[in-house]
């Protein structure tokens, strides 16, 4: 299923972070943000880490997105 991680992107937006202090607090590589910034697959180790890093649930950094026929 495909995930949209637009979520994680408007939540940063609102805490006035950028991609950089993600990578800051979470320890995650350039890569990996840059999978999420692709609406690539990524483990779920990763969506967890990034919701403890930023005290939120799974839901306020990334949906499910429909396929379209």
């Amino acid at each position: 299923m495909p995930a949209s991680y637009n979520n994680l992107w408007k939540l940063l937006i609102d805490r006035n972070m950028k991609k950089k202090d993600l990578m800051a607090i979470t320890g995650l590589s350039q890569a990996t943000i840059g999978k999420l910034g692709r609406n690539e697959t990524v483990k779920s180790d990763v969506l967890i880490k990034i919701c403890e890093s930023l005290g939120c649930d799974i839901g306020d950094i990334m949906e499910i997105t429909k396929l379209t026929d």
